[in-house]
């Protein structure tokens, strides 16, 4: 092949070599840097965390100021809930390495996003939106809250508009198929709307145990419980330890679309940490839930059980041979290439969401938790190696050091919710409620509610027939197997 032909001259012809020379230096440093280039993590060293996780934000952000959509603060090009989750990301970002630097970014989106009526359904957007887009942005918000993120004055406190997200989706619970329970999407016109998911109710679950253990009210704490039961009546919480992703109406939620993610595990485990926690309380608010039910994530009671075996087989399952049983991967989508940009998100949830939980729920299980998110750690590092700069990350860690060529926010977003996850145990602060440092304040009334009511009507005693007795095992064997398969599952 001629790379340069021959014009008018020997002189131009002798040019050849030089400029072929050049080219192959260029494209073999090019190929170098991909292998080279990485951002370097020790999970043990803290600096080297903050340092990593620097650099990955930073990159993330520049994606975000450089979307077609940046005039609107807080909105993505063709997406609006991954702006609640990146917001969170960078929330708790802001809370374990005390940089400020994206902060106003984040109150910009956050406020500029809440609605009209404080409860992140802005008018512009509602039409299309579904349950789970939604709740994102009242997770973000309640994060906020926790950490005491800095709010600003004029606007509503970051607690009350998670209390608003809340107030919102709580009438939308569905008796008309199924005994209850959250549609996925909102409006009849959407693909979508005769199913149940897990992320829409798992999500509602996680933001009312949130809520019932920051404000103390009795309301949420029982939305928690209602929510849990229904779901486990349903298989999008089975007897047989496995989240099933999507469930029909048409079939009275028999069915099941058993796609495997993440994040559908993570929103139910964080939830049930938070319910644990609250249900220790010393206080007559905690007398609501079932007294036989304790929600016991990382505890080791049914440990060797068949029921933990089962579990810790489907939880196994994230982390593949391919990983040397200790890197996460969304296995539906990554090791076929076929991660949609939603998906590349949700590994974020999964390790951050746990990570944080072991702050309110501390067990001797902790540092086993986190071995495979410091494994995991590293090895998203080395997957940052892409662009220019060899500083952009893809999303298959499973590859270790041969980045998997793809870069974009969210394998942005998922590296940093890893890295966010092995620098909780440097903190020793936080969650906060009210009890316990929590600035900001409490507003049952919310976001739109027309009725006055501080939150929901009151649960009756026909509502808390359930599962029983099964759900309390249930959950007692479920959460215990997680420990299980992070201690003697490998």
């Amino acid at each position: 092949m001629h790379f340069l032909r021959c014009r008018s001259s020997l002189r131009s012809c002798q040019m050849g070599p030089v400029i072929m020379s050049r080219w192959l230096t260029t494209l073999l440093t090019f190929f170098l840097l991909q292998n080279v280039l990485a951002i370097e993590v020790n999970p043990e060293d803290e600096t080297s965390l903050k340092n990593a996780a620097k650099t990955v934000a930073t990159t993330m952000i520049d994606y975000y100021n450089a979307r077609d959509s940046k005039a609107i603060p807080g909105k993505f090009d063709e997406t609006w809930w991954e702006g609640g989750s990146m917001f969170m990301t960078l929330i708790q970002y802001w809370y374990l390495t005390g940089d400020s630097q994206f902060n106003d970014a984040i109150q910009e989106g956050m406020y500029w996003q809440k609605g009209d009526d404080n409860d992140f359904f802005p008018s512009n957007y509602s039409q299309y939106l579904g349950n789970d887009d939604q709740v994102f942005w009242g997770l973000a918000a309640i994060t906020a809250g926790e950490l005491n993120f800095p709010e600003r004055d004029g606007e509503p406190s970051w607690i009350s508009l998670a209390e608003g997200v809340f107030n919102g989706q709580i009438p939308r619970w569905d008796m008309t198929a199924c005994g209850g329970g959250l549609r996925w999407q909102i409006w009849p016109y959407q693909d979508g709307y005769n199913l149940k998911n897990a992320i829409s109710n798992g999500g509602l679950f996680q933001l009312s145990a949130r809520l019932a253990l920051y404000t103390k009210n009795a309301t949420y704490a029982e939305w928690a419980e209602k929510i849990w039961d229904w779901s486990h009546s349903t298989p999008l919480l089975r007897k047989t330890w496995v989240i099933a992703d999507t469930t029909t109406n048409a079939a009275n939620c028999k069915d099941h679309g058993d796609h495997q993610w993440t994040y559908n595990y993570a929103t139910y485990i964080m939830g049930a940490g938070y319910m644990h926690n609250y249900v220790r309380l010393p206080c007559p608010q905690a007398s609501i839930v079932k007294t036989n039910r304790h929600y016991r994530p990382m505890v080791l009671k049914a440990n060797g059980s068949k029921a933990c075996q089962d579990c810790s087989r489907h939880l196994n399952s994230f982390f593949p041979k391919s990983g040397d049983h200790q890197i996460i991967s969304d296995i539906t989508c990554e090791p076929i290439d076929m991660c949609d940009r939603n998906q590349k998100t949700f590994k974020t949830y999964f390790t951050s969401w746990i990570g944080f939980m072991s702050l309110i729920v501390p067990t001797n299980v902790t540092a086993e938790v986190m071995g495979k998110f410091k494994a995991s750690a590293v090895a998203a590092g080395q997957q940052c190696s892409g662009g220019s700069d060899g500083k952009h990350c893809g999303i298959r860690w499973t590859k270790k050091s041969e980045w998997d060529g793809t870069m974009g926010l969210e394998q942005q977003m998922s590296v940093l919710g890893v890295l966010n996850a092995v620098m909780v145990p440097f903190t020793a602060d936080g969650p906060f409620n009210a009890d316990n440092g929590g600035k900001s304040k409490s507003d049952p009334h919310g976001g739109h509610n027309p009725e006055g009511t501080i939150g929901p009507a009151p649960i009756t005693s026909g509502d808390r027939v359930g599962a029983g007795i099964l759900t309390a095992v249930f959950v007692l064997v479920w959460v215990g197997a997680i420990s299980w398969m992070l201690v003697g599952g490998k």
